[in-house]
């Protein structure tokens, strides 16, 4: 099951939301995301939020045409984006795609973020991963990992987002590594490259944030 989750960041930062619209893919409008996806000609199987993002008429259109609406008071301990994922890891998705949680206020995108590293912390199965126009975010934990060659998204970099990263191993890339201890902060694996149609990176302990980019 593919969960695709789409935030009120700026448009100009979505990716062609159509390129995503697998036929089996759920839709999920967060806030103000939820109009983002009507006007894209697509109908959200749910929405999440407490919708202070959009005007009367637009909450109108909302109402009119989702049939699964949760609406939360403004005061509450989850983002509206966190209640979202919360839910699509209730499903029990493969993988849950957010859209629109790029761009726009820090705070929200950092949160979006951390987002990325629930399923691991909870020993799920899920991936979590934010895309926009010009980035693919997603975090792993250790083990052996492959990654294909995206043109598209010829950059790769790896960020630790634990105190360290032991051990990490890079096969099929520009710059290869064999068991590098990276520790938090440290810029050593930013903006690789894949030489081959597919590459391996491997771990034995930490979590890693994986960047695909293009310029």
């Amino acid at each position: 099951m593919i969960i695709n989750i789409v935030g009120g960041g700026p448009v100009d930062h979505l990716p062609d939301l159509q390129t995503y619209n697998e036929e089996t893919a759920i839709w999920v409008g967060v806030d103000k995301g939820a109009t983002i996806l009507l006007a894209n000609g697509i109908k959200p199987a749910i929405c999440f939020g407490d919708f202070d993002s959009v005007s009367f008429e637009e909450w109108q259109q909302i109402e009119m045409k989702v049939n699964g609406i949760h609406k939360f008071k403004s005061e509450k301990d989850e983002t509206d984006m966190e209640l979202a994922i919360n839910w699509g890891l209730e499903q029990g998705a493969e993988t849950i795609r957010i859209f629109g949680g790029t761009g726009g206020r820090l705070d929200h995108f950092f949160a979006n973020v951390q987002l990325l590293l629930k399923p691991i912390l909870q020993g799920s199965k899920t991936e979590v991963m934010i895309i926009d126009s010009q980035n693919i975010l997603f975090a792993k934990s250790a083990g052996e990992h492959t990654l294909l060659k995206l043109p598209e998204k010829k950059y790769i970099s790896f960020i630790p987002i634990t105190p360290i990263v032991t051990s990490l191993t890079l096969i099929g890339f520009k710059y290869p590594l064999t068991d590098c201890h990276i520790p938090l902060g440290s810029t050593l694996c930013i903006s690789n490259e894949l030489t081959l149609d597919c590459g391996t990176f491997s771990f034995t302990e930490g979590i890693l944030m994986v960047i695909r980019s293009c310029d």
